[in-house]
């Protein structure tokens, strides 16, 4: 399994880097005030959105790093001028990186990271391996849970990876915020797994794998086993609102824009509850439901 370089690693391997910070931001800007980037003679780290405006900050830096410089600013209108017409100001501060700053850097770095939002991602199949591959590049921790390690040892992706005989256990012990992604090879499993994530009450999502009539089955399976748990916070089909390929990789690429929209959202947490139909066609789903799992997984 491949293994990402870490910030502290890039921060070992340049003995010299300019930390480049957004200090202030008015108006319109591609990344908000605090974010920060660094710079080496040849190499980088993170973004502080792209474009002219990072081609400056990086220009900058480098020529700092040649001249010795320590600390600068600068002052960058985001229009014309730059080839930028996101209307914005923005003000920068450069600094050259003392041994404080990078022990201060790797702290923060890692504070953020332990706080990233946790996906589980509940089945190995295609489906569960295509998410894996997509999450591993955003800024979440995403854990790929099933109890077959044949499907498990396929994944490639930097992700961590959980052999669970009692997947329940994993769903409960999840920190506060975490979104599940139900997808097993089981329908039965898979309705367990759900009604788990939704027994929380504090999932920042819950997604099942399936289509319509598999949602109603499990609203009723809900209220006849899990005494009336409400479902309208269940998204089921996963995915189902922007296409209807059913290629593992391109349901992945849904659902992977669905959960990451929900934990991102400002509102995440008081946003209106959402279920999504198949789009209809003149054939019915199949007796179990489940069009686009029995496909994908």
């Amino acid at each position: 399994m491949p293994c990402r370089a870490s910030f502290q690693d890039f921060l070992i391997s340049h003995s010299r880097v300019v930390q480049v910070r957004l200090s202030r931001v008015r108006g319109s800007s591609p990344r908000e005030a605090g974010t920060c980037m660094f710079v080496a003679a040849e190499a980088s780290w993170g973004t502080i959105g792209g474009g002219q405006l990072e081609y400056i900050a990086i220009d900058h830096a480098r020529r700092m790093l040649k001249r010795h410089v320590l600390s600068d600013t600068l002052d960058v209108p985001l229009g014309p001028e730059i080839g930028q017409c996101c209307g914005g100001r923005v003000e920068m501060s450069l600094a050259q990186m003392r041994q404080p700053d990078r022990a201060a850097a790797v702290s923060a770095a890692k504070a953020e990271e332990q706080a990233l939002p946790h996906v589980y991602v509940m089945g190995a199949g295609h489906v569960g391996r295509a998410l894996a591959d997509l999450f591993q590049h955003m800024p979440l921790r995403c854990i790929l849970i099933d109890q077959r390690s044949e499907e498990l040892n396929l994944c490639q992706a930097d992700v961590e990876i959980r052999q669970s005989a009692i997947p329940e256990i994993d769903i409960a012990t999840a920190p506060a915020g975490s979104a599940f992604v139900v997808l097993t090879h089981d329908h039965a499993l898979d309705f367990l797994l759900a009604s788990a994530a939704l027994q929380r009450g504090d999932a920042g999502y819950v997604g099942l794998i399936g289509s319509a009539t598999k949602r109603e089955k499990f609203r009723r399976w809900c209220r006849d086993h899990c005494d009336g748990l409400g479902t309208d916070r269940l998204i089921c089909p996963i995915g189902a609102g922007g296409s209807r390929d059913k290629r593992p990789s391109v349901i992945a690429a849904f659902v992977a824009a669905e959960v990451i929209a929900d934990l991102t959202s400002e509102t995440a947490a008081s946003a209106p509850a959402r279920s999504i139909d198949l789009p209809q066609t003149g054939k019915q789903p199949d007796a179990e439901g489940d069009t686009a799992g029995k496909i994908s997984r």
